[in-house]
C-alpha cells in the first residue's frame, strides 16, 4: 500500500475543501491515487448532498456584493439547517462567493447559477455546495438571488446576516445607506402603489367595508370609508408612503425626504432568511421520552 503523507492529505484538502479525515480515508481507499481520491470525494459529497436534500433548510444568511464601480450588485439567500452552521466561516465565505458570482456573471436562474464557476474558486457553485454539505453535514441550498445593474447608484445594507437590502437610487451615498436601513426596518412591499397587487388592494377594500358594516355605518359611506382604509394601507406598505425611520419630526415621509434632497429611488430588493419556509418544530423531550419507553 502506498504511503499516505500529511502533505498528500493537505493537498487533497485544499483541492476539495473537505475535512482532513475524509481526505485521508479517500487516499487510503484509492491507494494514494490523488485523482482517484478527488473523484471519490466528489462522488461521496454528491451522495451526501443528495441524502441531505430532503431536510428542511430554513436558517442561513443573506449576502451581498457590489462591484468596485458601484454599478452592479447582487443580494443572495443561502440556507442551511441550523443557526450554528449559519455562523460557520466556511458557510459565510460560500455565500459571499455566490453573491460575487451572481453580480459578475448574471445568471438567468438558480440552475444556471449552479453550473457557473464560483467566484474565487475553480469548480462550479454546485461543486462547492456539495463539498460544503459533505464537510459540515447539513443540507444547504442557494434559495434565491437578485441582481441590479444601474446607471445611478447602488446601496446595500445587511442587518446582521438575516436581513439584506439592495437599493437602486440616485442621490448622496449617505442617503442611500439610510434608505436601505429604513427598508430593512420598515419592510415595505414596493417603492410605490404600482407595486402592490390588485388582489391585496381588493382584500383591504373588502375588509374595510365589512368592518364598516359591522360598526353600523350607513351604506352611502361604505365606499368612502373603504377608500380611506386602502390609502392608509398603501402608505403603510410602500416605501414612498412610509414615515422615514430617522425623521427628525417623526412625520416626514420617504417621498418628502427624497424631494428635499432631489433624489429618487428606482427599485429595491429585500430578503429575509427563511421567509416563507415552513420550519419543522422538533420536540426533543418527547423524542427522548419515546426512546426511553422503547
Amino acid at each position: 500500500m502506498a504511503e499516505i503523507t500529511a502533505g498528500m492529505v493537505k493537498e487533497l484538502r485544499e483541492a476539495t475543501g473537505l475535512g482532513m479525515m475524509d481526505c485521508k480515508k479517500a487516499l487510503v481507499d484509492t491507494n494514494g491515487d490523488f485523482k482517484a481520491a478527488e473523484e471519490l470525494l466528489r462522488i461521496k459529497s454528491g451522495a451526501k448532498a443528495s441524502k441531505a436534500s430532503s431536510r428542511v433548510a430554513a436558517e442561513g444568511v443573506i449576502s451581498s456584493f457590489v462591484t468596485p464601480d458601484g454599478k452592479i450588485g447582487a443580494v443572495v439567500e443561502v440556507n442551511c439547517e441550523t443557526d450554528f452552521v449559519a455562523k460557520n466561516d466556511d458557510f459565510i465565505a460560500f455565500a459571499n462567493s455566490v453573491a460575487q458570482t451572481v453580480a459578475k456573471n448574471n445568471p438567468s436562474d438558480i440552475d444556471a447559477l449552479a453550473n457557473m464557476t464560483i467566484s474565487g474558486g475553480s469548480g462550479t457553485v454546485e461543486d462547492a455546495r456539495k463539498a460544503l454539505v459533505m464537510k459540515l453535514g447539513e443540507n444547504m441550498t442557494v434559495r434565491r438571488f437578485s441582481r441590479f445593474e444601474t446607471s445611478g447608484k447602488l446601496a446595500t445594507y445587511l442587518h446582521g446576516s438575516k436581513i439584506g437590502v439592495l437599493l437602486d437610487f440616485a442621490g448622496e451615498d449617505t442617503l442611500g445607506k439610510d434608505l436601505a436601513m429604513h427598508i430593512a426596518a420598515s419592510k415595505p412591499k414596493s417603492v410605490d402603489a404600482s407595486g402592490v397587487s390588485a388582489e391585496e388592494v381588493a382584500t383591504e377594500r373588502r375588509i374595510a367595508i365589512e368592518k364598516a358594516k359591522e360598526a353600523g355605518k350607513p351604506e352611502a359611506m361604505l365606499e368612502k370609508i373603504a377608500e380611506g382604509s386602502v390609502q392608509k394601507f398603501l402608505k403603510d406598505v410602500t416605501l414612498l408612503g412610509q414615515v422615514f425611520v430617522k425623521a427628525a419630526d417623526g412625520k416626514q415621509t420617504v417621498e418628502q425626504l427624497l424631494k428635499s434632497q432631489n433624489a429618487t429611488v428606482k427599485t429595491f430588493q429585500m430578503f429575509i432568511v427563511g421567509e416563507g419556509i415552513e420550519k419543522v418544530v422538533v420536540d426533543y423531550a418527547a423524542e427522548v421520552a419515546a426512546i426511553s419507553k422503547g
